[in-house]
């Protein structure tokens, strides 16, 4: 009951014992923020990207003409009876780069693009459909020119014949005009679907003398688009047969929005039969793209039974297909953390220090505890039991401090940015409206248990020496 009563009473009036607290609590609420936050960004980036890709992928690598007979070859994985019972949806895609050419502001602008061509099978993969900001689109995906888009790209249309009008018609000889021409045939581009950030530009809006604007707290962003829907934009990518390079105007119907920038700056969708008529490439497809009933259950027997129906082809899921990206994030979030926990580190030789000169502090009463008839194991349980009670109050305090700061983390970035001018977290990169973050209870349970293992830890030196002490040179001592 002593070393209980002990150990309350240095807790108490030992006020140099709040530093070791505070270093703990430090390490532990920086570890909790940072794991929550990368977990947040990993979750969101897995989610994101899965939702973007299908769960397998069928292509043939290094071929120029990709897979012929593509629905031939989804008929073969319909028939086999282990396939059917797994499979929920499948879609032919082509994917080509292409060059993406528009005017705004009276200046003509290239972008790099990946095009992909799909068909309505596609909207049934998911990570497609409920990207669309049009809300017919989203219910039923069309590249057809119709509703807003129909209605801009024929003002637009308007607009430039009354800027650019034709050649006055000139009365001939004899006094009566030529004839009327034949009226054409109604002509309507084929429409595309723009990736969000292709099409828009973000920046922080400033007022008249250049200075940026903040409202809330918040930066104030502007959003600029450059390619407002029904605009008329070139795209220019190579012939599958001639390898030469064709062209041909379309329009804007739609835009995709995923937030993730990689897939919204570059990404450019139409008409998988439009694409395929472009590049002189019928009946041909660079992916057959596979979504499963279960993805976890069944990806690696579904990958394998592909792989042995089409030997020629490549079978990857979404996971092999981006693993040096996840991999990546899985070793820079596990060096963060080694690093970070080194100032739980710090705290731990703060506590030996500490302890060692409580030691020297307390030989007189250490020597007077043993005269009475302590044992120097039950000396030493004092020390132990001392580091365990602090480094368990820093880390419940930092737990408390990590979890408030993970919870209202986009109102401090919002402070910070408004007391530094400096936007910490560009809403620009990622198109996240909020940064992401998801607290893993398990992380949470091993950051306390390792701080308090490491408090404990760097206990035991002075706990021993305070247990060796020999009562009679003890007091002799003091």
């Amino acid at each position: 009951m002593y070393k209980l009563v002990l150990c309350w009473r240095y807790l108490l009036t030992r006020y140099l014992a709040l530093v070791c607290i505070v270093s703990v609590m430090l390490g532990v609420a920086t570890l909790i923020v940072v794991n929550s936050v990368m977990a947040g960004f990993s979750t969101k980036l897995r989610d994101r990207l899965h939702g973007l890709l299908s769960d397998i992928d069928v292509e043939r690598s290094g071929s120029f003409y990709g897979i012929d007979n593509p629905g031939e070859k989804m008929e073969r994985i319909r028939r086999d009876p282990f396939l059917s019972e797994r499979i929920e949806a499948m879609a032919p895609t082509m994917e080509v780069l292409a060059m993406l050419q528009y005017d705004s502001g009276g200046e003509t602008f290239l972008k790099p693009a990946r095009l992909e061509g799909v068909n309505a099978d596609r909207a049934r993969l998911g990570g497609f459909a409920e990207y669309l900001l049009d809300p017919d689109n989203r219910a039923r995906p069309s590249f057809e020119l119709r509703g807003e888009a129909l209605k801009a790209w024929q003002f637009n249309e308007a607009q430039q014949r009354f800027l650019n009008p034709e050649p006055m018609v000139r009365i001939n000889r004899g006094g009566l005009p030529p004839p009327a021409p034949p009226e054409p045939d109604e002509y309507r581009p084929k429409g595309i679907m723009v990736g969000y950030a292709l099409a828009h530009a973000r920046v922080q809006d400033v007022d008249d003398d250049g200075n940026p604007l903040f409202k809330d707290g918040k930066p104030v962003i502007k959003e600029i688009c450059v390619l407002p829907i029904g605009s008329e934009v070139i795209l220019t990518t190579v012939s599958g047969q001639a390898l030469k390079p064709v062209s041909f105007r379309c329009v804007v119907v739609d835009y995709v929005k995923t937030e993730m920038s990689e897939y919204d700056s570059t990404y450019i969708y139409m008409g998988l039969e439009d694409l395929q008529h472009l590049r002189t490439m019928h009946n041909r497809v660079t992916n057959i793209q596979i979504r499963l009933k279960d993805y976890d259950r069944d990806k690696a027997e579904v990958t394998r039974r592909l792989g042995e129906i089409f030997p020629n082809y490549s079978v990857l899921t979404w996971e092999q297909k981006q693993g040096p990206l996840l991999a990546a994030i899985s070793i820079e979030r596990n060096i963060l953390n080694i690093l970070l926990f080194l100032i739980i580190g710090v705290a731990g030789f703060g506590i030996l220090a500490i302890f060692s000169m409580i030691v020297v502090e307390k030989t007189r009463d250490i020597g007077i505890l043993k005269a009475l008839g302590a044992s120097n194991g039950g000396v030493m349980k004092i020390f132990l039991a001392y580091g365990l009670l602090l480094g368990t109050v820093g880390a419940l305090c930092g737990t408390g401090l990590g979890l408030t700061i993970t919870t209202y983390i986009n109102e401090i970035e919002h402070f910070i940015t408004w007391a530094t001018g400096q936007e910490i977290f560009n809403r620009g990169t990622y198109y996240f409206n909020e940064i992401p973050t998801n607290v893993q209870p398990l992380g949470v349970l091993l950051v306390n248990v390792g701080a308090v293992g490491i408090a404990v830890l760097f206990s035991v030196l002075p706990a021993l020496r305070a247990a060796m002490l020999h009562p009679v040179r003890a007091l002799r001592y003091e």
